[in-house]
């Protein structure tokens, strides 16, 4: 009997995979995953993002194993791996969930397409998230993503009809991959079992605080679910979490107490639906990933003479903006910060530094233990003003680091050089008197950077530029197109005004 060939992707686990429990209905087993080199020399890809995917693929072997079939992995181009495949076992169906990816995912699925029908194979895609492929608009999305969370998730497999062993173990074939052979030593740790301990710990406890504390760089590693990469490369399934956080919402709502666990939870589960949001956009329009998704924009950040330098000094983590310094080196040697830190660094480096978003998305990406394509390119976007429809946010470093920490302890914690710098000057060491950069040891310019710049005087460049941008281009029907494609149906669909920012976006002080 010919088997049956599971392509795994971004699902690495056994439970809530449709692929995997269609597949295992049809006949024998042969489960792989094919590492390819060529995505891994994309400038979005990095050392980080590889282990987290070897564990999560050992992880995955382990429990296929344990169902009497070992997890096959191969390293090469797909279409060679699959063509040796097929020419070995004959098979005729393949099972994978559908991807949204970067356009190199998309080319590959494209060319997997045109094998799959040149060879006869019937591939099968299904679908893991609450994107949708073919929409025209976001006409009754919402309800069609909430449709799919609250269905049933497919059964955990007692057992399968195994192929047999693969010619090399999984451990083996990882181990001999020169991918990015240095190991992370703060990095977080990944597979399926990783992400179900997390999830769990997260609905014991960790979420009471949720809301309260996820802004702030110093509370929210510990109070945010930490679930990203897991949703990423699906060692969790995005339904699973909904569902066990829901019911864990309703255990509490059933006990009249802790409303502050149950508001944390509804905070939670509004994020997941932003999740599947963000991800339709580059799966409507993939283009997205290279140019900005509002084509009046194209043009608006050219490169320009300054740009390697404020892109290195950004990368470095020494801008001379003790807060912002701090954000950008707990993210490079972490792979992780929460959301609002990642929004104003994208804002910062955007407007501040006026870099065009294409320079510095894959910078972060390399950074993101958790990139996810569409999330991480839409927000780019979203955060460096070229939706069209979204408002310009224009932080103030200033602002966020007296807001977010305001003693300087997470200043303290990533930015050494100003540990013994009071909270008096933490924010704004440079103006200290020379006598106290004297007493503390930290003497600007020498010890820690210049700033790079007067960050109220660059804001106002940047609202400028922006204003004169838009003042020169009719940015309407464009901003129409991207709102009737993209745009939210809870509420009025309705033609943004594309115009200068509000009085109380001016004032910079956005948070």
């Amino acid at each position: 009997m010919n088997p049956v060939v599971v392509w795994f992707k971004r699902d690495l686990r056994i439970e809530d995979n449709s692929a995997l429990t269609a597949a295992i209905a049809e006949g024998p087993l042969l489960p792989i995953y094919v590492v390819e080199p060529d995505y891994w020399r994309m400038s979005y890809t990095s050392a980080r993002q590889w282990q987290f995917l070897q564990e999560s693929l050992l992880a995955l072997d382990q429990s296929l194993t344990a169902l009497g079939q070992p997890l096959w992995v191969a390293v090469g181009d797909i279409e060679e791996i699959f063509t040796r495949l097929h020419q070995r076992f004959q098979f005729q169906r393949m099972h994978s969930h559908q991807e949204t990816g970067p356009g190199w995912t998309y080319s590959r699925d494209q060319q997997m397409k045109v094998w799959s029908e040149r060879n006869h194979v019937e591939w099968i895609e299904h679908r893991q998230h609450g994107v949708m492929r073919g929409r025209a608009d976001r006409r009754h999305w919402a309800k069609q993503w909430t449709q799919l969370m609250d269905a049933s998730r497919a059964p955990l497999p007692a057992t399968l009809t195994a192929i047999g062993n693969p010619p090399k173990s999984a451990t083996d074939v990882l181990e001999g991959v020169a991918i990015h052979p240095e190991r992370i030593i703060d990095a977080q740790p990944g597979g399926l079992f990783a992400g179900d301990e997390l999830l769990a710990g997260f609905l014991r406890s960790r979420a009471e605080n949720y809301r309260a504390g996820m802004s702030s760089p110093l509370t929210a590693r510990t109070v945010c679910s930490r679930l990203s990469p897991h949703l990423s490369l699906g060692t969790v399934s995005l339904r699973t979490i909904w569902q066990v956080s829901q019911m864990r919402r309703d255990e509490l709502k059933s006990t009249h107490e802790r409303s502050r666990f149950v508001g944390s939870l509804k905070s939670f589960g509004s994020r997941l639906h932003w999740h599947c949001h963000f991800m339709q956009k580059l799966e409507s329009e993939p283009r997205l990933e290279f140019e900005p998704l509002h084509r009046g924009f194209i043009g608006l950040r050219d490169h320009q003479s300054g740009d390697e330098e404020r892109l290195q000094r950004l990368t470095e983590g020494c801008l001379g903006w003790p807060f912002v310094d701090a954000c950008l080196r707990c993210l490079r040697q972490t792979g992780w910060i929460n959301f609002r830190m990642r929004a104003m660094l994208v804002a910062i480096a955007s407007y501040h530094l006026w870099l065009d978003w294409t320079l510095t998305a894959p910078v972060f990406a390399r950074w993101f233990t958790d990139f996810e394509a569409g999330i991480h390119f839409s927000q780019m976007q979203m955060q460096a003003g070229t939706t069209g429809i979204n408002a310009n946010r224009i932080y103030s470093p200033i602002k966020q680091s007296q807001d977010q920490d305001p003693d300087g302890q997470f200043i303290r914690q990533w930015v050494p050089e100003l540990s013994q710098v009071p909270s008096e000057w933490i924010h704004t060491p440079w103006r200290m008197p020379i006598q106290h950069q004297q007493r503390y040891g930290c003497l600007i310019g020498q010890h820690y950077p210049e700033p790079i710049g007067d960050p109220v005087q660059l804001g106002r460049e940047a609202r400028a530029k922006i204003s004169a941008w838009i003042k020169q281009h009719d940015m309407r029907p464009e901003a129409a197109r991207v709102l009737r494609v993209h745009g939210s149906r809870s509420t009025k669909n309705r033609v943004p005004k594309v115009k200068k920012a509000s009085a109380q976006q001016m004032r910079l002080d956005l948070g």
